[in-house]
């Protein structure tokens, strides 16, 4: 069985590259030993996006009186909140094998191997007792949750996101060992419905490299909520629900119902036969050029497995570039305007420089920055809420950043992304005419 193009894993960069490689004239395979959509689709981005939706609607529904809207004794039915996940997951994972199907890609459920590359380029990969031969390779087999080495953590029943997402029953206190994207998602939602959060950082700050001053702001408007921040703490030791932590030479214990543990994730690199082909490593994944291209000729890669931005939207653009580049098209990869989003309540989203990373860099730039109450959509929408939109701009006048909290930042940042991946000056941004009343108008009232 011989094909243009062979992809080992399903996920966002999986299923993109054989979309569109198939689409392209290009006969293709593609191994996925789980489940398409990937970790993204299964037990990450799309499942949690759905529980923090209904967490909204619970949050928005308790505030009802702020709109002068009367609504007695809210509740929700938890069991029923985890099938809406479900079924939300099924529908769109139902989606991506109609798209394989109707391009013409081979999907193969199984586990792939990576046997050898042939002196004339060809890679042979097998799959149970069937054997493949392409001419092009992608390997896309993304990431998995670090488990790290904390004393007590193998003897404990800990969650993971995969198992917080599978959960149909609600902890009455939960302690999140990891205050990044996924920590704060999930101390969200469970904040929301009414469990008892603490989070747990090694850090001084919540969310990792996102904007220092509107990350500090989303976790004083939590704590107000009841979410009890540990900062600067290193988990020492873990027994049942019972979290030793450590910080300035002193400890203590934290008690939860259940642990839930968010460190980070790190590229799978092993169990498919990688060491084969022996491409040059880059950090913990592997190294690749502006075209996606390994150190192996006709041998690419996407998506988490670079090591290099573990984002769902970023493992699409590169699987693109890649196929593109398998077709003939010589398009290199940006990472000049990649955007974050924390899908918290409100939103919090970033793209672009953050002022700690100029201020390291010792670049000049100037901040632009007001209020979201600015905007009078979103004071109509978000009474007595607030939020602040944060433009940062190169000595030239290019917008190079833009940091926003407030809802609907995941939204509005993808017109401060257009701006900073074109190289847009403020005076071009602001020449555009926004319409009236948005919140995205706060981007050009900003500056």
């Amino acid at each position: 069985m011989k094909y243009d193009v062979a992809i080992i894993g399903g996920g966002p960069a999986g299923y993109t590259a054989a979309e569109k490689a198939a689409a392209g004239g290009l006969s293709t395979v593609l191994f996925e030993k789980n489940a398409l959509g990937g970790v993204c689709l299964n037990e990450g981005c799309v499942p949690t996006k759905t529980l923090l939706y209904s967490a909204k609607v619970f949050d928005t529904i308790k505030h009802a009186p702020k709109y002068a809207v009367s609504a007695e004794n809210p509740a929700f039915d938890f069991p029923k909140i985890i099938a809406r996940k479900n079924k939300v997951v099924k529908k769109l994972t139902a989606g991506i094998r109609m798209k394989m199907k109707e391009n013409g890609v081979e999907v193969v459920s199984g586990e792939a191997e990576i046997k050898g590359r042939a002196a004339d380029g060809t890679i042979t990969i097998a799959s149970g007792e069937a054997v493949y031969e392409a001419a092009n390779l992608l390997i896309c087999t993304g990431s998995e949750t670090v488990i790290p080495p904390i004393p007590g953590l193998a003897e404990t029943e800990y969650w993971t996101s995969r198992e917080a997402l599978l959960s149909k029953e609600l902890p009455t206190s939960l302690v999140i060992i990891g205050g990044g994207v996924i920590g704060m998602e999930f101390a969200s939602f469970f904040n929301s419905m009414g469990t008892e959060v603490h989070v747990v950082e090694m850090l001084d700050k919540i969310l990792g490299p996102m904007d220092r001053e509107l990350s500090e702001m989303l976790q004083v408007e939590y704590a107000k909520r009841g979410v009890k921040f540990y900062l600067g703490h290193k988990v020492t030791a873990v027994n049942g629900g019972d979290v030793t932590v450590e910080k300035d030479g002193e400890t203590s214990v934290i008690q939860g119902e259940k642990v839930l543990l968010s460190v980070g994730r790190h590229p799978v690199t092993k169990g498919f036969g990688l060491e084969t082909l022996a491409p040059e490593p880059f950090r913990n994944g592997i190294k690749v050029n502006g075209f996606m291209q390994t150190s192996v000729p006709n041998v690419y890669a996407c998506g988490d497995i670079t090591a290099f931005s573990l984002l769902a939207h970023t493992a699409v653009s590169e699987a693109e570039v890649a196929v593109d580049h398998i077709l003939g098209k010589n398009r290199s990869m940006s990472y000049k305007a990649i955007p974050g989003v924390v899908y918290t309540n409100p939103e919090i989203a970033g793209v672009g420089k953050t002022e700690e990373e100029l201020q390291a860099e010792g670049t000049p730039y100037t901040v632009k920055k007001i209020p979201m109450a600015f905007s009078g959509r979103f004071v109509a929408e978000n009474e007595q809420g607030n939020g602040v939109c944060k433009l940062i701009l190169a000595e030239d006048e290019t917008i190079i950043g833009a940091h926003l909290l407030g809802n609907p930042a995941s939204e509005l940042i993808v017109i401060a992304g257009i701006a900073v991946e074109k190289g847009m000056k403020a005076s071009e941004l602001k020449s555009i005419v926004f319409p009236h009343p948005t919140v995205g108008e706060i981007l050009k009232e900003a500056l």
